[in-house]
């Protein structure tokens, strides 16, 4: 259970409107039918994939300028925003709650990683 309310303004994520928007979107085409938890993964995989198709033969330094960069701006905006829609989708219909599954999820990596002992270094949690 989410130790906030929808309406707490320390809430971290908050998507119900558009968790809104994308069911009314959805039943207005009657396609929530086809909104199933296996196919919203699948469609999000898809949507990643296109994602990393944007970045995949990029140098770093052209990478952390993709989103300025005319170019590949408009494509990284439509693809992260895919990716945003199906993710949302996908939490809606699975009935969990994003900001509390953010908060769970930060409070067990502050665990996994303390600052103290990582800070610098890009090892997995259990290599140091």
């Amino acid at each position: 259970m989410s130790e906030t309310s929808p309406t707490d303004p320390k809430r971290l994520v908050d998507v119900a409107r558009l968790a809104a928007a994308l069911e009314a979107f959805a039943n207005e085409r009657d396609w929530s039918r086809f909104h199933t938890p296996k196919n919203l993964v699948m469609a999000l995989t898809g949507e990643v994939g296109e994602l990393v198709e944007i970045f995949q033969w990029m140098g770093a330094e052209e990478s952390a300028g993709a989103a300025a960069d005319p170019q590949t701006a408009q494509s990284v905006r439509d693809e992260l925003a895919d990716v945003l829609v199906y993710l949302v989708r996908l939490a809606d219909v699975l009935g969990v709650d994003l900001d509390a599954a953010v908060r769970a999820k930060l409070a067990t990596n502050a665990r996994k990683y303390p600052s103290e002992k990582v800070r610098g270094s890009s090892k997995k949690y259990d290599s140091y």
